[in-house]
């Protein structure tokens, strides 16, 4: 591999080349195979120009993954995404110049002068984010890569087998990519990340030991009844990040999961990945942190350049990002810890009164017959404002039943003006193509299966509709 010379790909030089790097459909790829394919990327890359933009459309795969390597090593700005309708409107914002697709690349025709903050790269490698877009349109995000991948150099060799559960154009997908190819890991890689019980015969397949993903996608194991149809006692380590998680629910997972560890992880895709302890209460060890007014504001060492389609008045002077989470200071055991309690821009207004939807979630997550829910503000011309929950719950209990016992269950536990005035009963609850609860419409649909007696009532996606069939003998 005598034409790598990044230090990322010297370092993964170091590793024994007979690991298993990938496993993809019951197909095994190892180290050398995946550094061969990056040699080839590199041959294929070699003639565009230096600080070039080049979007890599697809997923965690043997193609992609060695692509990004090959436009690390060749110093061009990498854009992973995923192969959806927001792929156009981000090739504009990210002002790419050349399209990876299916082992085919496309020169676009980009006549625009290039954003300033491309030439704070000088002439290293850069990784283009885009944020979810779930308020609005998705900013382009700009990490200088070369810094950015500085914090896995020192990474010990560990072949643990780890999940791919978070996305291919998600800051905390890539985290999981690098950390496993930086210490030797086999990173195994879900065809349908919303299937629950995929997820769950991977990790009794390959006796998956780490499982980085999120409280909804947990959620999900535990009341499809995967849990109950996999053995899934390799996991030693659950960390779960992008959205905050509800104490209730991890309680159950501590009684299904007796013999893992739980961990919140923290970041922004303008921030990074924090090293950070604690389960409900954070406490982050390589960061900067100040707040101001309950906002957190970090500074980090990964921190991006900027936006390249927005206003960067996020980005202080001082080095601080304003995260937009809302959060408390706890004081245990001699530590400083960061409760996050909610979104600034989920904050429900209730004539002047603040409603964190997390809060009211968290109280009627309580209740044993809620499998799940979602809070968000309505607009009310009186109030400004109203408090509004969406519900799925295991019950019989019709619309009206439904609404007076939550309603009876949050009286004494939350203040009048948080009680939800309006209740909605649902089949499940939608969540967006980053798996995350969508608090915004325009979610992935859910279904509820009813023709297998051991999947009664329970809540999945529409993608797999076909279950009974693949997991026949799990499910009888």
């Amino acid at each position: 591999m005598d034409n790598f010379s990044n230090p990322f790909l010297l370092h993964l030089l170091k590793i024994n080349q007979n690991l298993a790097a990938l496993s993809i459909c019951d197909k095994q790829y190892s180290y050398y195979d995946l550094l061969h394919k990056t040699k080839e990327s590199i041959n294929i890359i070699n003639d565009i120009k230096q600080g070039s933009v080049i979007a890599i459309i697809g997923d965690f795969s043997l193609d992609c993954i060695s692509m990004i390597l090959a436009g690390l090593n060749n110093n061009l700005v990498i854009a992973p995404l995923m192969d959806n309708n927001e792929v156009d409107s981000k090739l504009e914002a990210g002002e790419i110049d050349y399209v990876y697709k299916n082992n085919k690349i496309t020169k676009l025709e980009n006549k625009k002068s290039k954003n300033t903050l491309f030439n704070k790269l000088d002439n290293n490698a850069g990784l283009l984010i885009f944020s979810s877009g779930s308020t609005g349109k998705p900013k382009a995000i700009l990490h200088n890569l070369n810094i950015y991948l500085k914090q896995y150099l020192n990474k010990r060799q560990k072949p643990i087998n780890s999940l791919a559960m978070l996305m291919f154009d998600h800051i905390g997908g890539l985290n999981t990519m690098f950390s496993c190819l930086s210490m030797g890991a086999n990173l195994i890689i879900p065809q349908n990340r919303k299937n629950p019980y995929e997820i769950a015969s991977l990790i009794e397949k390959y006796k998956i030991s780490l499982l980085p993903t999120n409280p909804t996608m947990l959620n999900l194991l535990l009341i499809s009844g995967a849990t109950k149809q996999f053995n899934l006692n390799s996991l030693r380590l659950i960390t779960y990040g992008t959205e905050s998680m509800n104490p209730s629910l991890l309680n159950r997972l501590k009684k299904e999961f007796i013999n893992t560890r739980f961990k919140q992880s923290f970041g922004t895709s303008e921030i990074g990945i924090a090293k950070s302890s604690g389960e409900l209460l954070i406490n982050i060890l390589d960061m900067d942190y100040k707040i101001i007014d309950n906002e957190l504001f970090i500074k980090s060492k990964t921190q991006s350049l900027g936006y390249l389609n927005a206003s960067n008045a996020a980005f202080g002077e001082d080095g601080y990002f304003a995260t937009g989470d809302l959060v408390e200071i706890i004081n245990k055991d001699d530590k400083q810890y960061i409760k996050i309690i909610g979104r600034k821009k989920e904050l429900i207004n209730v004539g002047g009164e603040k409603v964190f939807p997390n809060e009211v979630e968290n109280i009627i997550l309580e209740i044993p017959f809620i499998q799940d829910c979602i809070c968000y503000g309505e607009k009310n011309n009186i109030t400004n404002q109203s408090v509004v929950v969406k519900v799925a719950t295991k019950s019989n209990l019709s619309n009206l039943e439904l609404k007076k016992e939550i309603r009876k269950y949050c009286k004494n536990k939350l203040a009048n003006y948080k009680i939800p005035t309006k209740i909605i009963k649902v089949d499940s609850i939608l969540t967006t193509n980053r798996l995350k609860k969508d608090r915004y419409g325009g979610g992935t649909s859910h279904k509820t299966h009813k023709n297998n007696k051991n999947l009664n009532n329970i809540i999945y996606y529409h993608e797999s509709i076909n279950l009974k069939s693949l997991y026949s003998t799990k499910a009888a």
